[in-house]
């Protein structure tokens, strides 16, 4: 990569701080999914692209370091505890937008996948949360630099990588938003069901004792001193 572990780092606290702030909207939406569904799903196919895009400028810098570059090599790897958080969180992103993607293809959130993305989406949000906080003064401060005045060599390669995965991320949701609507009629269909279910269930349990369905009409069976002589 052009620029070498500090391009490298630059694309990496670029891409961050460009996620950092799609992924805090994206949380917003989780909070309020039933309202805002439609905005969690149009976001989580956003931001495919720059999620790839920061997979691979960290596995690039991986890859050279542990082949042996020298330059890669002199800028040593991360902190210990950081190192060992990586591949937690890698595998948590891997499963949360796995499932998400999933999920929409296969048209529900139920079942198996449903509670994956959740459980997931609970990893990924305590693991992101100790990354940005290790890393949040050395992320403003590099991520930033490649759109000042006098960026270093490789800044406009860095620059259209980071707003190409932005335009590819919104491509991506616009060429998907029939099965995303696919997806939320299909849920919205489901919620009436399960509305229709719970009203139903709490009118037979407040319901009086010994009362009779709509629509029942009860008969009372003659005895034989009430049939009349003929």
């Amino acid at each position: 990569m052009k620029g070498g572990p500090e391009g490298n780092e630059r694309l990496t606290s670029s891409t961050g701080i460009l996620l950092a702030v799609l992924i805090a909207v994206e949380t917003l939406t989780a909070l309020a999914l039933r309202r805002f569904l439609d905005v969690h799903l149009f976001l989580g196919l956003l931001l495919l692209p720059p999620v790839g895009l920061k997979l691979a400028s960290t596995g690039w810098r991986f890859v050279r370091y542990y082949t042996g570059n020298a330059e890669y090599r002199r800028a040593g790897p991360p902190q210990p505890f950081l190192r060992m958080l990586a591949p937690a969180l890698v595998a948590s992103t891997l499963v949360l937008f796995g499932t998400g993607v999933a999920m929409v293809a296969q048209g529900h959130g139920h079942g198996l996948l449903g509670r994956l993305h959740t459980l997931s989406f609970i990893a990924f949000g305590v693991l992101l949360s100790i990354h940005v906080l290790a890393y949040l003064t050395r992320v403003v401060r590099e991520g930033t630099a490649d759109w000042r005045r006098h960026a270093a060599a490789g800044a406009p390669t860095r620059r259209g990588l980071l707003v190409g995965s932005l335009l590819a991320g919104a491509i991506v949701a616009l060429a998907t938003y029939s099965t995303q609507q696919s997806f939320l009629s299909h849920r919205h269909h489901d919620d009436r069901k399960d509305a229709r279910r719970s009203a139903s269930s709490a009118s037979s349990r407040f319901a009086p004792r010994g009362s009779v369905p709509n629509g029942v009409v009860m008969t009372r069976p003659f005895s034989a001193a009430q049939v009349p002589a003929t």
